[in-house]
């Protein structure tokens, strides 16, 4: 700061005293670039330009490869440094998002409470209507919006079937805010919050509201009592440069509420400080992980930027985030060693292929 306010007095002389007008020379690759919504056009950035070392770049494909890959991207300033398909993948296919697209139903409900459909704080029950869980009036009472976001609504994960959003499935073991456990139960409910409380089909708003106006494709699927996003890899990075860019796309905001917006992608509860609104923070001092009710501790992949955040799906569907240095990772594929519904050794070794390649 004692360096900085000298500087700032002598460029305000400057422009004062100068007849002609004084403009920054900014490098364009600099600023944040959005792919046009209507078109296949994607501007791109060399290897050099985004200060990357192809060096170890065919290590890393190598890698990529041999774990399963189907789709990799890294996108810096919204511009594509890498765009790499395998193993009878393409541009044009399209791959499930799984869990990775619980961000999707996230974002979604953000843009609902922003237009005033409903409030993360209100029961469930409101949109629900009572008997949506098999507790009792008062315990299903105190279970919100909120709670099915952080996964605290107290319901128990380990029943016979715990995709089940039926209410014989759904039955209380405590009171919620004192337990994390990752339910996908309660967790479905959340697109019929959004259908009841808009009185519009869950999809038909998520397409209108999210898809559409950020140039994605792709589709929701239901498989039994899983509904599965599917789209292009591209789509999924877009998705990402959304969720970079402060879920501003272009100057045009997709959620109009700034607090919610900063609540989903940080800390949402005090169990688990590595979960926000069905997102996955990395950084942290501790974190559990689905089917645990284990605090491990430190962060989740320690080797990649403190201050990324993911989208996780099951078999290792990533969309990785990182604001400190304006990038965004997906990953799409097969499983790339053992079945498994969140972190992976993968995401480890993966980002100490990944460090070789973006620190230059």
């Amino acid at each position: 700061m004692k360096l900085f306010f000298p500087l700032l007095v002598a460029f305000t002389v400057l422009l004062a005293c100068s007849d002609e007008p004084v403009t920054l020379d900014l490098d364009p690759i600099d600023e944040m670039y959005f792919p046009p919504i209507s078109q296949t056009t994607w501007e791109t950035m060399s290897l050099t330009d985004a200060e990357f070392n192809e060096s170890n770049l065919p290590d890393l494909l190598d890698y990529l490869e041999e774990k399963h890959t189907k789709g990799f991207i890294i996108l810096k300033n919204g511009r594509i440094v890498i765009e790499e398909y395998f193993n009878g993948h393409s541009q044009s296919s399209s791959w499930y998002w799984a869990s990775a697209a619980k961000t999707l139903t996230a974002t979604t409900i953000g843009i609902a409470q922003s237009e005033g459909y409903l409030n993360i704080n209100d029961a469930t029950t409101n949109y629900l209507g009572a008997g949506w869980t098999s507790a009792t009036t008062v315990q299903e009472n105190a279970i919100t919006i909120k709670h099915q976001l952080s996964m605290t609504t107290g319901l128990d994960d380990g029943v016979a079937d715990p995709f089940s959003y039926e209410p014989q499935d759904l039955q209380y073991l405590n009171q919620p805010d004192v337990r994390w456990a990752y339910h996908n139960g309660p967790y479905t409910l959340l697109q019929e919050v959004i259908s009841n409380a808009t009185s519009q089909d869950f999809r038909n708003y998520f397409y209108e509201k999210i898809r559409d106006k950020i140039g994605m494709d792709g589709f929701w699927m239901s498989f039994g009592n899983i509904e599965v996003y599917t789209s292009t890899t591209r789509s999924m990075a877009r998705f990402g440069l959304l969720a970079l860019n402060d879920f501003i796309w272009h100057e045009v905001p997709i959620i109009h509420d700034e607090i919610y917006t900063h609540d989903m992608i940080n800390t949402s509860q005090n169990i688990n400080p590595s979960y926000g609104y069905l997102w996955w923070l990395n950084g942290k001092n501790s974190y559990m992980m689905p089917q645990l009710q284990y605090s491990f501790s430190g962060s989740l992949v320690p080797d990649a930027p403190s201050d990324m955040y993911i989208a996780m799906g099951k078999n290792d569907q990533r969309i990785y985030v990182i604001p400190s240095q304006n990038l965004v990772v997906i990953r799409m594929g097969e499983v790339a060693d053992n079945s498994n519904l969140a972190l992976s050794d993968f995401d480890l070794s993966l980002w100490s292929k990944i460090n070789t390649v973006i620190n230059n």
